[in-house]
């Protein structure tokens, strides 16, 4: 067995189809897939054009849009092969590499489909963009009611083997309005001259044709579902969405919704790709700025050194102290800028946010301040009371402002990723530190 991708472009040089052939035929496809990736322009229709049309097809759905392209590209000088593959392609995976084409080329490849698979791509492809219509496919087992549970077992050995899967099975009228979906493990362990009706409740759950994906998102996430049904308006069944195609989509919209956070319509830079100058203007700024707030710091410091010099065991408590203020401000930054990032929470949810970070950081605070009483009580009994106090409110000051700078970027429309966890680590040792030596001053009367 050659391995290699060297081994591999000697015998396409030399021509041997038939030892590329059999070397094919043992791999896995995700194998062929990642060595089609690697593959020149070219080559790459060569090793695709070994394929059977089965694994041709496994082997499509697991290349990138650009490849895809290429391998569509080099395949239109066969038309009986480029329509062998889009014909055999899964009406929801074909839809979704037409609609990354250019309409004409769209057009075009569509001509190439059957007369069935045709009407199948127009259908889907009339949807609204990122609707559920654009995702389903209409490859799915559904039975009448008055089946009994052994004529639904025919009906599905003798319709089954193109669904896009078999976990469920839909029953619907004659007029094709779904009535109730039955797991086929329900089927399985009925008796064979039971109706399917006995084994129906009517609690089905159905996604809309024309409600946007993320609809589809949610719904999976509250029923747990594997597939789903999708209807028109009047309740007939048109195809269903199953859980890898809404997983593609969760990804899509989070990734597409951090972009958006903040006005950060850029994409993720790639700091192989990206020139030095570049990732050096984007970091700067912020490290700049950073310093000077850490002046601030030590000026906060140089303003107490008499109460330092009149009781220095405050020093040793001080990185513990003004580092849980940080750790809490970072811990709370980075809730926020997730759930704004996932859109669970919106900036007019501020007020009722800051209520409920303000109970939290107190329960916190005075969880770690139990903590840290212990240790004075070893090393400085007589800053116990001192550092007890601090510590709840470096840590409610510390997540009130993980909590609030978050929201301030979003509203400036700053990139939060870029600065928020070192700027707010810094303005919360900017408030611990005052906070420490101002309670050590009032407390022990320095």
């Amino acid at each position: 067995m050659i391995e290699t991708l060297v081994e591999f472009q000697e015998l396409i040089e030399k021509k041997q189809w038939k030892t590329l052939r059999s070397e094919l035929s043992i791999l896995e496809e995700l194998s062929i897939a990642e060595l089609i990736e690697q593959l020149e322009e070219g080559d790459d229709v060569l090793i695709f054009r070994l394929l059977s049309n089965q694994r041709a097809k496994n082997t499509f759905q697991l290349l990138s849009h650009e490849k895809q392209e290429q391998i569509i590209e080099g395949l239109a000088k066969n038309s009986n092969k480029l329509a062998a593959l889009l014909n055999d392609l899964d009406p929801d995976d074909r839809t979704a590499f037409f609609e990354e084409l250019p309409g004409q080329v769209s057009q075009r490849l569509i001509q190439l489909l059957s007369p069935e698979e045709r009407k199948i791509a127009i259908q889907l492809l009339g949807y609204p963009e990122e609707s559920i219509g654009r995702l389903m496919t209409p490859e799915f087992v559904a039975v009448k009611s008055s089946f009994s549970v052994g004529q639904t077992l025919d009906h599905i050995r003798k319709f089954g083997h193109n669904s896009e899967t078999l976990n469920v099975l839909y029953i619907v009228d004659n007029a094709w309005k779904l009535i109730d979906d039955v797991k086929i493990r329900d089927i399985i362990l009925a008796h064979p001259d039971q109706p399917v009706s006995e084994l129906m409740d009517k609690r089905f759950v159905s996604l809309n044709a024309y409600d946007d994906q993320e609809t589809a998102v949610r719904i999976f996430k509250d029923h747990d579902r594997v597939a789903l049904p999708v209807t028109d308006s009047d309740g007939i069944l048109l195809g269903i969405v199953t859980f890898d195609d809404i997983m593609d989509v969760e990804e899509e919209e989070t990734t597409e919704d951090f972009h958006k956070f903040g006005a950060f319509q850029e994409a993720i830079v790639n700091p192989l790709k990206a020139g030095a100058t570049f990732m050096y203007k984007r970091r700067i700024l912020w490290l700049t700025v950073l310093v000077f707030m850490n002046i601030f710091s030590g000026a906060a410091i140089a303003s107490f050194e008499n109460v330092i010099e009149s009781m220095v065991s405050l020093m040793f408590f001080l990185p513990l102290l003004i580092g849980s203020g940080g750790n809490a401000g970072s811990q709370s930054a980075t809730l926020m800028i997730r759930s704004l990032a996932v859109g669970d929470v919106e900036m007019k949810d501020y007020v009722r946010l800051i209520g409920k970070e303000f109970i939290v950081s107190l329960l916190l605070g005075i969880t770690m301040a139990a903590g840290v009483s212990i240790i004075a009580s070893f090393r400085a009994p007589e800053v116990i009371i001192v550092v007890t106090v601090t510590m709840i409110l470096t840590v409610m000051a510390g997540s009130m402002i993980g909590l609030t700078v978050p929201f301030i970027f979003t509203k400036l429309k700053i990139d939060p990723a870029t600065a928020s966890a070192p700027l707010i680590t810094s303005i919360a040792d900017i408030f611990g530190v005052w906070i420490y030596f101002s309670m050590a001053a009032w407390m022990l009367r320095l």
